[in-house]
């Protein structure tokens, strides 16, 4: 005899499981969300791990935090469609490689009132990492 199914349990687990397969990245049409941006995904460094678990790397993504598509060379606090704290929205930054290396270093000393809980990355290479990976972006 078959067992009664939770009809709510399953659609969860189908929209888990098509989220995590999704070629689409919740991207803006024609913009970002395709396969190109799974493979800059899959480029990666190792180092990136913690950045994935609150941003995307799609355009006009958002997750936790905002999309870290073509970020390298823009105004922190810019990115459409995100509600940045008025800490980075005013703190005049520019996205560039010493910004982005003091940023991963220890975002709350550079911006004091940041959301931006992650405690830093304190190995310069691996820093180095991340802000040359972001600089693939575009």
């Amino acid at each position: 005899m078959l067992k009664p199914v939770n009809l709510a349990l399953l659609a969860t687990l189908g929209l888990a499981l098509a989220a995590c397969g999704s070629q689409q990245g919740g991207g803006e049409a024609g913009g970002g969300g395709s396969a190109t941006a799974n493979a800059a995904a899959d480029a990666a460094p190792p180092a990136f791990g913690i950045c994935k678990s609150c941003h995307a790397v799609e355009k006009g993504k958002t997750v936790i935090g905002p999309s870290l598509y073509g970020i390298v060379g823009t105004k922190a606090g810019d990115v459409p469609g995100y509600a940045f704290s008025p800490a980075l929205k005013g703190s005049g930054l520019v996205w560039d490689e010493a910004t982005l290396d003091k940023w991963l270093e220890n975002p709350m000393k550079l911006v004091p009132g940041t959301r931006m809980s992650y405690a830093g990355q304190s190995d310069p290479a691996k820093r180095k990492a991340i802000i040359a990976y972001l600089k693939t972006l575009k």
